[in-house]
């Protein structure tokens, strides 16, 4: 057995049911280190947890399927602890390299699948994202990645973080090979836009720190793709993705509590100090802040579902920009996480579908684009993305506003 710790949980050969015929023949799948392997440990990024827990005797669904499909499994790859961080670093094993810019963040919590990606190490990394952990990584490191519909695709042997959020997801180098992926693991269904000749499009633009994220480095690009057509821009302050991310940051939290607040009580397991304070505010959360959220939760709810009125699906940046920088202070992590989860909070709270397109940069520093769509409609999506020009790769043009905004 080979190990890297920085990537790989687990490395090596593992003996499955070949399918010398399927549609992932050839590809080398990397596993984020919470779905279950029969005869493979499930550490979920945490020794603690590694040890108070018996090797799984049975596989994630998911795993299955991409197996049956022939794919060539390459290992388990590393997560953040518990899944609860979008930083991609873990102080028991080391923090996963980001291949393409190795002074940044690689992002989590599915870090080891996306960095596995973008380094070539292997074709498919499966993740999962609850609050934006196959977005924000495959922002970071240039990938393609998709959030799946909430309960589309089973979370059966996986360890979850907050089931009221979980999805399963994943990461490629390609909209082309995301899109095979997807006709494995996605219910069969008829694409209605798939060949659609013109779709309407309704642009996302986030207010942060008085300055619109969506800027022309974003209308560049959808200048572009000649049968996207912008209908309508709506711009969103930051009061309502204060709003979303406290709504998602309470439900999480009492979600997750309920989830492995006897397993922490018991354990008392060593997690690293962002992550224990976590906890341990998740640990302090009332049923009446449950139920004010939940209230919220429906407010917000509509308020994306106007967002959909007469257009097809929506665009959006991804992150506020690239991948923040090593050694940034917890304070201003802190700070940056709060508005981070603003932006990936909306998919979370309505159950959405959402890809990210890895098609702008800044000092070389990739980040990029969403398209979010209605429920259920994860493969018009995944087929919107693979007939998407990405022949001209965007170097974001900096301007002093957006100079203004960086986080």
């Amino acid at each position: 057995m080979q190990l890297d710790q920085r990537v790989f949980a687990w490395r090596g050969s593992y003996k499955a049911p070949q399918n010398s015929t399927g549609s992932l023949v050839g590809l080398r799948l990397g596993v984020k280190d919470l779905f279950h392997i029969a005869g493979l440990p499930t550490g979920a990024g945490n020794p603690d947890w590694l040890a108070s827990h018996s090797v799984p005797e049975q596989s994630s669904p998911v795993v299955a399927e991409l197996l049956s499909a022939g794919a060539n499994l390459i290992g388990k790859t590393q997560t953040d602890e518990l899944a609860y961080s979008l930083n991609g670093l873990n102080i028991h094993y080391g923090a996963p390299v980001n291949p393409k810019t190795p002074e940044r963040l690689p992002g989590g919590s599915s870090s080891g699948s996306a960095a596995a990606v973008a380094a070539g190490e292997i074709d498919i990394g499966l993740g999962t994202d609850t609050g934006g952990s196959i977005r924000v990584p495959a922002s970071y490191n240039g990938l393609f990645g998709i959030r799946t519909t909430h309960g589309l695709i089973s979370c059966e042997h996986m360890v979850p973080l907050a089931p009221l959020f979980d999805t399963v997801g994943w990461l490629t180098q390609s909209a082309d090979l995301l899109l095979k992926v997807g006709e494995v693991l996605l219910p069969k269904t008829t694409s209605v836009w798939a060949q659609t000749k013109c779709l309407k499009i309704g642009v996302l633009a986030p207010e942060v720190n008085q300055t619109y994220l969506w800027d022309e480095g974003c209308d560049a690009w959808l200048t572009q793709q000649n049968f996207l057509q912008k209908t309508k821009r709506l711009s969103v302050d930051e009061i309502w993705f204060a709003r979303a991310s406290q709504c998602f940051r309470i439900l999480q939290g009492r979600d997750i509590w309920r989830t492995h607040g006897d397993w922490i009580t018991q354990h008392k397991p060593t997690f690293a100090p962002d992550i224990h304070a976590r906890f341990e505010w998740a640990s302090q959360l009332t049923a009446e802040q449950q139920s004010a959220a939940e209230a919220e939760r429906l407010k917000l709810q509509q308020e994306i579902a106007y967002w959909f009125e007469g257009v097809d699906l929506l665009l959006l940046p991804t992150t506020p920009g690239p991948a923040p920088l090593l050694g940034a202070s917890a304070e201003w992590m802190d700070d940056y996480r709060s508005q981070l989860m603003g932006l990936t909070a909306a998919a979370g709270l309505a159950g959405l579908p959402q890809i990210h397109l890895p098609v702008l940069q800044e000092n070389d520093a990739p980040f990029g684009i969403s398209l979010l769509g209605p429920k259920g409609f994860d493969l018009d999506l995944l087929h919107i993305a693979a007939r998407l020009n990405y022949a001209a790769s965007l170097n974001y043009i900096e301007s002093a506003e957006t100079a203004a905004v960086k986080l």
